[in-house]
C-alpha cells in the first residue's frame, strides 16, 4: 500500500510480561494494516523467540530478530529457532531504529 510504514518494536521483556502480549497485538495489527513490521528481541525478550505467538508473527511476514548475545546470556537454545527469524547483533538494531518510523521500545 502507498501508506505503508516501517514499524519497529524492541522487546526486552519475557513472555510472562504483559508487554510481550502488547507488542504481539500491535505488531499483528500493523501487519494486518499492510505495514512492514520489524521486531528486535533483546535481554529477556529473547525468551519470546520460541513462543507460538512470536513464531506466528514471523510466519505472517514480520521480520523478527533476536540478539545472539542475549540468547547466550539467558540460555535460550538457538539451534531450533524458526527459519524465518534471525539471530544478530546490535548493528542490526541500529539499522532498524534508523529505518522505522515509529520505533517503539518495551523494556
Amino acid at each position: 500500500p502507498v501508506d505503508s510504514k516501517k514499524i519497529g518494536f524492541l522487546l526486552a521483556l519475557p513472555p510472562s510480561h504483559t508487554s510481550a502480549e502488547t507488542v504481539h497485538g500491535l505488531a499483528h495489527a500493523a501487519l494486518d494494516a499492510g505495514h512492514e513490521v520489524y521486531l528486535y528481541l533483546i535481554d529477556e525478550g529473547v525468551k519470546n523467540i520460541h513462543t507460538d505467538r512470536y513464531r506466528g508473527l514471523a510466519q505472517e511476514g514480520a521480520r523478527v530478530f533476536a540478539c545472539a548475545y542475549g540468547c547466550q546470556q539467558h540460555h535460550v537454545p538457538t539451534e531450533t529457532i524458526d527459519s524465518k527469524m534471525s539471530l544478530c547483533g546490535l548493528v542490526v538494531l541500529s539499522g532498524i531504529i534508523e529505518a522505522c518510523d515509529p520505533f517503539l521500545s518495551f523494556s
